[in-house]
């Protein structure tokens, strides 16, 4: 089971560069960073974790500029979105930016996705929550034709184009793995039909009945589960349920790093270590 992790990057957090090297050095196999575009002053959308939203939601960098500078400063280290609010991007635009990503990195990047939470970010952006997840679907399906073949062209409810050239394509084939984000049957089917990897959430989550249940419905849709993968997002750092996790056939892990300062990071890290090194 691979082990990596999850950060926010902010203006205020660790440098990107310093973070992936620290990364690599002490084992860990990935780097995940989560986005948010702008957040709404209204605040008419609740914080899902309760409370008042934490700072660092309004101070995340761009997820694909963060990435690419710790990318360029490793060799091994995988870089993905965890999770990328896919409706509220144009999708000739990140397909291209992924592609770049994927091809100046080596062939590391992971496509995490979700449809996002924050009603008043979504719909600054022309989505809206009642249509977020078909807008997810098309996007991605777009995505992929940009991705796959010379001359694209997608024409659906809200992804229009007609044939169209659109390099560099991705390193990996025929593209990233993606990852969807969430922990219901609904997250489940979608995964199953257009995604490569499910990025459940721990709460709640056996890794036992979580794979046997996305397996189950892979097959009754004619698909190969072991073409699936699973990987829980902001896993708890304890020994013995990431061994319960690579136990199930869990496929890889992301210790969530502390809104905190580069020293604390860093010293969370070193002690993190040897959990990186027992699933290496």
């Amino acid at each position: 089971m691979d082990l990596g992790v999850c950060y926010f990057p902010t203006d205020y957090g660790i440098d990107m560069t310093e973070l992936g090297r620290a990364l690599e050095e002490r084992g860990f196999k990935s780097l995940f960073v989560p986005e948010h575009t702008h957040i709404p002053l209204s605040r008419r959308t609740p914080f899902p974790g309760g409370g008042e939203l934490p700072r660092r939601y309004s101070h995340t960098h761009d997820p694909f500029v963060a990435l690419s500078f710790a990318a360029a400063a490793t060799r091994r280290l995988k870089v993905g979105t965890g999770i990328l609010l896919v409706p509220q991007h144009e999708p000739i635009v990140t397909a291209k930016a992924i592609a770049s990503l994927d091809q100046l990195s080596g062939g590391r990047f992971v496509f995490g996705i979700g449809g996002g939470w924050n009603v008043d970010e979504m719909e600054n952006h022309g989505a809206t929550h009642a249509t977020r997840f078909k807008i997810m679907r098309e996007h991605v399906l777009a995505m992929k034709a940009l991705w796959t073949q010379d001359e694209a062209s997608f024409h659906g409810e809200f992804v229009k184009f007609d044939p169209t050239w659109s390099w560099p394509k991705p390193r990996q084939k025929p593209y990233p793995p993606i990852l969807l984000g969430g922990e219901t049957d609904h997250t489940l089917r979608r995964i199953i039909e257009y995604c490569d990897g499910w990025l459940p959430r721990p709460r709640g989550f056996d890794p036992v009945q979580g794979i046997d249940r996305m397996r189950r419905m892979a097959s009754e849709k004619k698909r190969d589960p072991a073409s699936l993968s699973v990987t829980v997002f902001a896993a708890p750092p304890d020994a013995a349920v990431l061994e319960s996790y690579a136990k199930a056939g869990i496929d890889g892990a992301l210790l969530a790093i502390p809104d905190s300062s580069r020293d604390e990071i860093l010293r969370q890290l070193d002690q993190w270590a040897p959990l990186a090194k027992a699933h290496a």
